[in-house]
């Protein structure tokens, strides 16, 4: 990954010196950057990285989420237009074009209260 992302400054800024461009966890990738134009750089970058030790991205599961942004122009890559979501979940944590965490406290507190309602008296 630190190959695929580090031609330029394409992530966004994390700290004074330091810019995150992505997130890894096992086989889910995310990758981040403040301008359309960069992540158009970006994925086939990654992609041909990936596709060099023998990796390939799934161009049906690769979905593009924008935040805080006016430009509708699609990211392509290998000449297919990536979907464009309105919200996705990323470690059980939902992740939407708000960018709050609403939605996601609203679902964790809807799972604990079904969780609790299915509690058994262990009691009697």
């Amino acid at each position: 990954m630190k190959t695929s992302t580090s031609e330029g400054r394409h992530g966004i800024q994390w700290t004074a010196q330091n810019q995150l461009d992505d997130l890894d966890f096992a086989d889910d990738l995310a990758l981040l950057s403040h301008t359309h134009e960069k992540m158009q750089k970006k994925a086939p970058s990654v992609a041909a990285v990936s596709s060099s030790v023998g990796l390939n991205i799934h161009k049906g599961k690769t979905k593009i989420l924008k935040y805080n942004t006016e430009n509708s122009n699609s990211i392509t890559l290998d000449g297919e237009i990536l979907e464009d979501l309105e919200s996705f979940t990323y470690l059980g944590s939902i992740i939407d074009e708000q960018g709050g965490s609403d939605a996601d406290v609203k679902a964790k507190i809807s799972k604990a209260r079904t969780a609790f309602i299915h509690l058994k008296n262990i009691w009697n």
